[in-house]
């Protein structure tokens, strides 16, 4: 996946065990889609939490944040309920979503590469972050990338 691609759509459940799919998603405008290794460590939590306290930032710009790991629904229920996220996780248990992006790991310690697509209205990449030590950078350059959208 790079800039300017063209995501396909998919469709994967969130914590609540509601489907969701990205076409459905992107109706209210951009998605900023975060890939995150594992619910409830502490990289993925600070990650996390940080796209929480920004709502107001992407409210503003008109976009969605949209967390996604391969951990179960039920993980993601625990995660969202530990930490008050106020947005979107999908469970991408079998990896399907994580291939389609390029960010499923060979091994399966880790699965997932730290990765964040901005995605436009229009299923474009935007942005692409990636930074496995930084977890700020993510939510960071993303509005930084949803900010360049605005006249």
């Amino acid at each position: 996946m790079q800039i300017g691609d063209l995501v396909t759509d998919f469709a994967l459940l969130d914590q609540a065990g509601t489907p969701r799919t990205l076409s459905t998603l992107l109706e209210s405008g951009p998605v900023v889609l975060f890939f995150y290794p594992a619910a409830m460590t502490k990289g993925c939590t600070k990650e996390s939490c940080y796209f929480r306290d920004l709502a107001s930032e992407f409210a503003a710009l008109g976009a969605q944040r949209v967390g996604i790991s391969m951990d179960s629904v039920d993980r993601q229920a625990q995660f969202t309920s530990q930490n008050n996220l106020d947005y979107p996780l999908l469970a991408d248990t079998d990896g399907v979503v994580a291939k389609q992006f390029n960010v499923k790991r060979a091994v399966d310690f880790l699965k997932v590469k730290r990765t964040t697509f901005v995605i436009g209205q229009d299923r474009r990449v935007i942005d692409i972050i990636t930074s496995e030590l930084n977890m700020n950078v993510h939510a960071e350059r993303a509005l930084e990338a949803l900010a360049k959208l605005k006249p």
